[in-house]
């Protein structure tokens, strides 16, 4: 076989890792937010398998491969996970076609692609549509309310979209951290009332991803820690102008998400060993930096675009390194 088809089986065989690992994650977005967020899912893989399917038929190349490609897959999950879980059916099908279209087929296709497909679909949604970005189900809908809300044909309960945690503390002025933590539906026991289960469950994906060296442990600890370290620096108390805790904002948003799944991507991402920690590490900063004085409530897509522009240069840093290690 050759060299560049053993690496695309690898590569392949690395994502279907990678979707066995969101399980966890995705049983318990499913719990909280119920069927919303199970076709969010459907809707973001029908497109991508759709995408993936006229793109080949335009290049003249064969169709099931195209259908049989993983890393697309992975980003339609990863795109559904990070989505409001009750958007409007065409949130997802433009954050989904957009991201594999100018993410990454423009680019020539799998293993070509500069920037995340799945960030910079949710990037681009998250510019053009803040609205229908920010706003989160309290809890799920039965199967009817959950196609009417979807496809735009019904009304959902008073009260029942909100902002996320996150955002909450972002525009809080006068509330203290021990008040919003009581009084606030968003706000569970230490970040997201949701998201703090999410979050656990995307780690335990993701202990399971480093378990099987499906990814080394460089970018996940470089984001975490930077993340940890500056938030910790940044932390002052529970008064009402604090910018959160460091196990908030670990337990917040896409915090794991991010880490494991998404920092970790082999195409995008890194490759040397230093640059991954760099590069988790710049993802982490700039997450945070977002979240807390920008003006979205999660800076993780947002994070890991910018990082992904600095990637040739932080190869570079690690092989000047090399070279004066080793003269």
């Amino acid at each position: 076989m050759p060299p560049l088809e053993a690496a695309d089986d690898r590569l392949q065989q690395a994502m279907r890792t990678v979707l066995l690992a969101t399980v966890p994650g995705l049983l318990t977005l499913f719990w909280f937010y119920g069927w919303g967020m199970l076709i969010n899912l459907m809707l973001a893989v029908g497109t991508a398998l759709t995408v993936e399917a006229g793109v080949a038929q335009l290049r003249r190349q064969p169709l099931r491969p195209a259908l049989r490609d993983a890393s697309a897959l992975v980003s339609a999950i990863l795109l559904a996970a990070a989505l409001p879980a009750y958007g409007p059916w065409w949130l997802t099908v433009i954050a989904m076609g957009a991201g594999l279209l100018f993410g990454k087929h423009v680019y020539g296709g799998t293993g070509k692609n500069p920037f995340n497909p799945a960030m910079l679909g949710f990037a681009l949604v998250m510019i053009m549509f803040p609205r229908a970005m920010t706003q989160w189900p309290a809890h799920g809908l039965e199967l009817a309310a959950t196609l009417q809300q979807i496809s735009g044909s019904g009304q959902a309960p008073d009260a029942w979209a909100q902002a996320t945690a996150l955002d909450t503390l972002r525009t809080n002025t006068s509330l203290t951290m021990d008040e919003l933590f009581a009084s606030h539906t968003a706000f569970g026991h230490f970040g997201g009332r949701a998201a703090e289960w999410v979050n656990l469950a995307f780690l335990a994906g993701g202990v399971f991803l480093l378990q099987r060296r499906v990814f080394s442990w460089h970018a996940p600890l470089g984001m975490l820690a930077s993340l940890l370290v500056i938030s910790l620096l940044c932390w002052n108390g529970s008064g009402s102008d604090s910018q959160g805790s460091p196990l908030f904002h670990l337990l917040s948003g896409a915090t794991m998400l991010g880490a494991f799944f998404i920092v970790t991507e082999p195409v995008s991402g890194a490759k040397s060993a230093l640059a991954r920690l760099l590069f988790g590490a710049g993802v982490g900063l700039l997450t945070y930096v977002i979240r807390t004085w920008g003006g979205y409530p999660d800076g993780l897509a947002f994070a890991v675009l910018l990082m992904n522009l600095c990637v040739p240069a932080l190869e570079r840093i690690d092989a000047r390194r090399q070279i004066k290690v080793n003269p």
